[in-house]
């Protein structure tokens, strides 16, 4: 069946510490989670509502995935999903159309294909769990009257209906507040919405430990593998006033020759990160031969290797890089460089490390020719 998605990922994230749909979750961002599902299950297009000014952070996210576009959400749920509704291309009114949000990222296809299956007969539907907990109003910090639970259903996304009447649902709410949801306008504009099984997986990342116990999840279902990849290379010296290593510039006496800022340590790392990931070296993606590279900074090849590994579904969780050279010292610019390829790398600091050597006057690093760099990346990947 074809059938277009909404994704809403414009909130804040108070509740969990910060932007949630842009925090990594078994190293791929959430939003990327849920927005692959969606592609995955044949939706097209899938639009991501984001913050206004987000756009980067969704381009970082989203990477190397195809059928998605973006647009500015608004002040609250409705007003996003109006706002992706909207930048839907031409389509017909009964279009499927799934809203999802992007803080349930552990979103499957079964849940999928019975929401679409559903709308064969109904106006609209959605994934719902029993509620298992005894129920009780709070009473100024005491338990109060408890809550029958029978009947009571916790529901969950992606919420499914045809586009024309989930448009005019909307569009013709009057509540004092925005509905929490689609299924009570859709309710409210007197459309039958029925339930399909929902998944106690489809949990919404709302408060920090909700993270944890996702990440347990996954660690549960997801067979994943650990790769190390190996990254060396070399520039000579030759006319200038500062080299970059490591993604810091250090004044010296000369410079290292390359087609981009020859940046040896970057280099090496890239590589290392290409190699785990088994997709070439960095000749490959950034030929030398391509003007497009002359004089570019380093970092933005690292930063590639970087999305590639988000693409997989993997992440970076450390990086080990050696300078070998007699000149310039490396020590006092140490901390510095670590601090710049844990953030190009998202990783925390106590995760790089960055070691210098000489070759006690030996070989073409030690007559002071040239300098060397060696690098290891070790990666968490799907199996």
């Amino acid at each position: 069946m074809t059938f277009s998605a909404v994704v809403v990922a414009a909130g804040s994230g108070s509740r969990a510490g910060g932007a949630k749909q842009w925090r990594l979750l078994g190293g791929v961002p959430v939003v990327r989670r849920s927005v692959k599902a969606l592609l995955d299950a044949g939706a097209h297009p899938v639009v991501v509502c984001i913050p206004q000014g987000a756009d980067a952070e969704a381009e970082r996210a989203l990477a190397g995935l195809e059928g998605w576009i973006a647009v500015t959400g608004g002040a609250d749920r409705a007003a996003s999903v109006r706002a992706g509704l909207a930048a839907l291309p031409a389509a017909p009114e009964d279009r499927p159309i799934l809203v999802h949000d992007a803080a349930r990222p552990l979103l499957g296809a079964t849940v999928i294909d019975a929401l679409l299956a559903a709308l064969e007969a109904a106006d609209a539907a959605a994934p719902v769990l029993p509620v298992p907990d005894s129920l009780g109003r709070d009473d100024a910090g005491r338990v109060g009257e408890t809550v029958v639970r029978d009947g009571l259903l916790r529901i969950q996304t992606p919420q499914a209906a045809r586009l024309g009447p989930l448009v005019a649902a909307l569009d013709a709410w009057t509540g004092p507040v925005a509905p929490t949801d689609e299924t009570e306008a859709l309710r409210s504009a007197g459309l039958t919405v029925i339930h399909v099984p929902g998944d106690a997986r489809l949990m919404k990342l709302t408060h920090p430990e909700d993270f944890a116990m996702a990440e347990a999840l996954l660690a549960s279902t997801e067979r994943r593998v650990t790769r190390v990849g190996h990254g060396y290379d070399v520039h000579r010296w030759g006319p200038g006033g500062a080299v970059w290593l490591c993604g810091v510039e250090i004044p010296h006496d000369r410079s290292l020759v390359g087609h981009s800022d020859a940046d040896a340590g970057l280099h090496a790392l890239t590589d290392a990160i290409l190699g785990a990931l088994a997709d070439g070296d960095i000749g490959d993606h950034f030929p030398p031969s391509d003007p497009r590279w002359k004089g570019a900074a380093s970092d933005a090849f690292l930063a590639h290797a970087r999305d590639l590994a988000r693409a997989r579904g993997g992440r970076i969780v450390h990086a080990d890089v050696t300078l070998i050279c007699e000149r310039p010292k490396v020590k006092p610019h140490r901390q510095a460089m670590r601090e710049r390829i844990a953030a190009v790398l998202d990783l925390p600091l106590h995760a790089v490390s960055v070691k210098a050597t000489t070759t006690e006057g030996l070989g073409f690093t030690g007559r002071d020719e040239g300098l060397a760099a060696m690098a290891t990346a070790t990666l968490d990947l799907p199996e």
